[in-house]
């Protein structure tokens, strides 16, 4: 699967021809360049590994300062391996002309992270509503969770309070809508993940 590493810039919405409003979200993919070429041979297995977004070189190690100048780079946050159907070469740049509007892309990213939350929060609960059979001061409570004197256990899964969100999350089959090379942008179909300035994957 080709691909690219970008930020989630912010959503936004654009018109069809035929006048239809489509929610969408703009990813600024790029340039990445490619900074290892993993062989049969050599790893194992093929497969081109791409870095993203500069960083200091005094917050990189010298081993990645040395993988990176091996390719003429400047260190590099983020690295992730994908396979292109065109072969590519130590320090080659990969850029949004990588994709054309009307392609079906995945994009990965990590999920905004809200804490400790309730049922109701997490898993979509209503509440009791009119607080009948003796229910008090508890209208967000999830209830009863536990079983009779068989199987006299709560299951393993059981929806309940706790971490929500902060997970990585795949949004399958999102329609590539405008390319802006000059600009490094995408603008991509519906919502994805995480918050503005987060790191995203996009797979074709």
């Amino acid at each position: 699967m080709s691909g690219i590493l970008g930020t989630k810039l912010g959503m936004t919405s654009v018109f069809t021809e035929a006048g239809e409003n489509l929610a969408c979200t703009v990813i600024e993919a790029g340039p990445c360049v490619v900074t290892q070429i993993k062989s049969d041979d050599v790893d194992g297995y093929s497969a081109t590994q791409i870095a993203f977004a500069d960083k200091k070189e005094k917050n990189t190690s010298k081993a990645m300062q040395g993988h990176f100048a091996k390719a003429s780079t400047a260190p590099k946050k983020f690295v992730k391996e994908f396979v292109y159907d065109e072969e590519k070469n130590l320090g080659d740049t990969i850029t949004v002309e990588l994709f054309e509007a009307g392609d079906v892309v995945n994009v990965s990213a990590k999920s905004k992270g809200k804490g400790f939350q309730g049922v109701m929060k997490r898993h979509g609960f209503h509440g009791v509503g009119d607080a009948t059979h003796g229910q008090h001061n508890r209208d967000r409570a999830p209830g009863s969770i536990g079983q009779a004197s068989y199987p006299a256990k709560v299951f393993k899964g059981i929806k309940m309070a706790g971490q929500t969100g902060d997970k990585k999350i795949t949004i399958k089959n999102l329609e590539i809508l405008k390319v802006y090379p000059e600009k490094n942008l995408l603008v991509v179909s519906g919502a994805i993940p995480g918050h503005k300035g987060s790191t995203v994957v996009v797979e074709k």
